[in-house]
């Protein structure tokens, strides 16, 4: 497709777009009482003022804005479906939003939380239906030889070549491989391509641009052996105006995601493997606030009645702090009913030839510095309560990584089990609902970076749903 056809496309994109938001919005604002009236020939006869055109025109001006900036117009032709789903979703959801704060800037009657509610609801509706269509509609067209993007790759090792059939397995997507650019070596093997893409070296690739339609230019270059020569493509690139791909695994690392950024002004590529930025890590710190504040409040007669135990059996104070080691090993209190005798900490290294687990934890059944009260605290998990107060100060969140005694780190002798420090630890995890202490440390650590790995929302709720008969079962407490 060339560049003038997508720009029309794109153009009549953006109108069916503000179309539908238009029809939802009409739709949404209708009282339900006239729905079973609604007809196009009384949407039409509603008398429209002066002032209320130049509103709404604003309104929808605002609406095209939030579809800009969610990347709804932005090339998704390698981008999974669901992706693509997403950006709409977020999209209508912004919109909404919108409608919300003007309805009320502007005390707009017609337009009710139902009203906004239903206007998300349509508006999604057809922009995930449209989003669907039209991919379809240009994959089919794709896979009749129309609307392709030739690409050019630079490199012939395991990953360019795995980039090369990944694009001839999804015809839909609309890429031709033209070839590869190396340098001749053994490592070099075409044959598991079903394509007669060329294979040249590095030397003729100026002319090569000069004389052939070349939409992109896929970077797959060695750059610690290549450096000079990947520069000098892209330079090349720059000068033709072609689109050039990189692989931003430069590293091959196995599972740090990359993320561009703008820093004054200068792109930059972040490989990060902790927490999801965004909505979700938003949704994530709202649901711990909330929650937290909700469970202070309805379990404050059993904290209060925990607080007097530990009191009036024992002496020392009601709450034990002690040091963890936090978010990127960030050190903070945490708080907990006291559950052992005063000076429990100074009588450890009395007893660490008696430790029941492996790995720099230490854990024993029958813990002589444990008062009574604090036995049944430990094993009604009722101990770690406090740390609502935790979450509540940032420390902390509902579901994460259990934080860890200054002392059990510096125990640790595998770099890849400290991953587990990259987000903000929790008081219940997968460790919490798998058997707790009763669970090795190794398989202990395996658990906490699979729920780095397979971190959403959906699965802090079956966490946080399992936590509650795990704690009634008192499995693995200790």
């Amino acid at each position: 497709m060339t560049h003038e056809k997508r720009e029309v496309l794109l153009n009549l994109l953006k109108q069916f777009d503000v179309v539908v938001a238009i029809l939802c919005f009409g739709l949404a604002t209708l009282p339900l009482s006239h729905w079973d009236t609604i007809s196009l020939g009384h949407f039409l006869s509603v008398r429209i003022r002066l002032i209320n055109f130049f509103t709404f025109s604003a309104l929808v001006l605002l609406w095209h804005f939030c579809f800009v900036a969610s990347g709804l117009y932005e090339s998704n032709r390698l981008s999974a479906t669901h992706r693509q789903l997403s950006t709409a979703a977020k999209a209508t959801a912004a919109a909404a939003a919108v409608l919300a704060v003007f309805a009320l800037l502007f005390n707009v009657r017609m337009v009710t939380p139902a009203g906004v509610a239903r206007f998300w609801a349509f508006s999604t509706i057809l922009f995930v239906a449209g989003r669907v269509a039209l991919r379809e509609s240009l994959g089919a067209i794709r896979r009749h030889g129309r609307n392709l993007r030739y690409v050019l790759i630079a490199g012939t090792n395991q990953r360019a070549v795995q980039f090369a059939k990944r694009l001839q397995e999804k015809p839909e997507l609309g890429y031709r491989v033209l070839g590869f650019v190396d340098e001749p070596w053994e490592g070099t093997d075409l044959s598991s391509l079903e394509s007669d893409a060329l294979c040249f070296s590095l030397d003729n690739i100026a002319d090569f641009l000069r004389q052939n339609v070349v939409d992109e230019v896929a970077m797959y270059l060695p750059l610690r052996s290549f450096y000079e020569t990947a520069a000098r493509v892209a330079e090349l690139c720059e000068q033709h105006g072609i689109m050039m791909r990189f692989d931003p695994d430069i590293f091959n690392l196995k599972t740090a995601r990359p993320r561009n950024e703008i820093f004054d002004g200068d792109p930059m590529t972040i490989a990060h493997t902790g927490k999801v930025e965004g909505w979700p890590s938003l949704i994530k710190r709202s649901m711990d606030v909330v929650g937290s504040l909700v469970l202070l409040t309805v379990l404050s007669p059993i904290l209060l009645c925990a607080a007097v135990l530990v009191k009036v059996t024992s002496r020392g104070p009601i709450f034990f702090l002690q040091e963890r080691v936090g978010f990127n090993k960030r050190k903070f209190k945490v708080f907990k009913f006291r559950t052992m005798v005063p000076d429990a900490e100074k009588l450890l290294a009395n007893l660490e030839d008696q430790n029941e687990v492996s790995g720099p934890v230490f854990k024993i059944k029958k813990d002589p510095r444990i008062t009574p009260v604090g036995s049944f605290l430990r094993r009604s998990s009722i101990d770690e309560l406090p740390q609502l107060l935790n979450v509540l100060r940032g420390e902390m969140s509902l579901v994460g990584p259990r934080p860890l005694p200054v002392r059990d780190y510096q125990g640790f002798h595998q770099d890849w089990q400290r991953r587990r420090f990259s987000v903000r630890p929790g008081i219940t995890c997968l460790w919490q609902v798998n058997g707790r202490s009763s669970i090795a440390f190794d398989q202990w650590m395996e658990l906490d970076i699979q729920y780095l790995d397979e971190w959403s929302l959906w699965l802090d709720f079956k966490i946080l749903a399992r936590t509650i008969p795990a704690v009634f079962k008192g499995s693995g407490a200790a």
